[in-house]
């Protein structure tokens, strides 16, 4: 019984060395592959301008490199990024596990920082994917309870909003991204969690919103100016329900006062003839300025729908 016993001792002991051989394997496999990834990779300047303009620390630089991103023209990241699963104002695509990172290239001036924002959002993606499943629950948790008690940002929420519909699968994942990216002030815990990303991340917040200002001003803009269409409409109409009954009555009371020899009459009539005439060039006038605006309006409406276009990567430039 003793050496039986021994014997089994012995296999048990054995047993837990392989395992532990084994997970050492598994965890130095990674590091393997990610050398394996970085090996001989040198990244463009344009692509590493964007690492360092977004701030991103050595381990997210890593991340980043280890997809060997690129920043793609319209036919080229279509063809890269031919899954349109995720469809937001920040063009790019993500595949994992780390093969590869694409960023659309939006050239257009008032959009500067999209592309930033994009490589941000995409290295991201792929930190989320390393977590552990330990550290995945609490960061989803931290996510969650800001999204649910704290986030008022309209714009964000209509952006998660789509992604219940999009992706119901992915929304923490998308949550990681887009908090991490886009949201200026975040809980204490969250920030913290985000410094092994980014040495200063309102930088890539700043680049944030520097694009977006530039839809929101035209929308402020569109904003103001279907204001005061409304009140000339009003105004419009009032005045046009106004001359319709003036001039019915000044039709009905002619043919009395062109037979009347009563001059208190006759100057009664024309001082209403006068008064409708006035209301008519008032009229005229509040026309014409609706018609202005309305061209001012359609004007930055165009404008902005230029800018969509050029986030776009489906729509050919004109």
């Amino acid at each position: 019984m003793q050496s039986t016993r021994r014997f089994i001792t012995g296999f048990l002991i054995s047993s837990c060395l392989v395992l532990a051989a084994l997970i050492g394997f598994r965890l130095a496999a990674q590091p393997v592959r990610d050398w394996s990834r970085l090996r001989g990779f040198t990244p463009s300047p344009q692509v590493a301008k964007l690492a360092t303009d977004t701030t991103m620390t050595d381990k997210a630089t890593r991340l980043f490199y280890i997809n060997h991103p690129e920043v793609l023209g319209r036919e080229a990241f279509n063809s890269a990024c031919s899954d349109r699963g995720e469809r937001t104002i920040v063009l790019g695509c993500y595949h994992s596990p780390q093969n590869g990172i694409f960023i659309f290239d939006v050239s257009e001036p008032e959009l500067a920082g999209v592309q930033q924002v994009t490589a941000a959002h995409e290295m991201l993606h792929m930190a989320y994917d390393r977590l552990s499943s330990d550290e995945r629950a609490r960061v989803d948790t931290l996510l969650l309870d800001y999204y649910h008690n704290q986030l008022k940002d309209e714009r964000i929420l209509k952006v998660i909003e789509s992604y219940k519909t999009s992706e119901p699968n992915a929304l923490t994942n998308e949550m990681h991204s887009i908090f991490g990216t886009e949201v200026a002030n975040l809980p204490a815990e969250l920030e913290t969690y985000y410094q092994q990303y980014f040495t200063k991340r309102a930088n890539v917040v700043a680049f944030a919103a520097q694009y977006q200002q530039a839809f929101t001003r035209r929308e402020d803009t569109i904003a103001a100016y279907d204001a005061q269409l409304a009140t000339l409409e009003a105004q419009i109409t009032a005045n046009q329900a106004a001359l319709s009954q003036q001039a019915e009555a000044l039709r009905v009371d002619r043919p009395r006062v062109e037979a009347s020899n009563d001059q208190e009459t006759i100057d009664g009539y024309n001082q209403r003839v006068t008064a409708y005439n006035v209301l008519i060039n008032k009229t005229n006038i509040l026309v014409d300025q609706y018609n202005q605006i309305v061209e001012a309006r359609n004007k930055i409406a165009s404008e902005e729908t230029q800018l969509q276009k050029s986030l776009d990567s489906t729509v050919s430039p004109e």
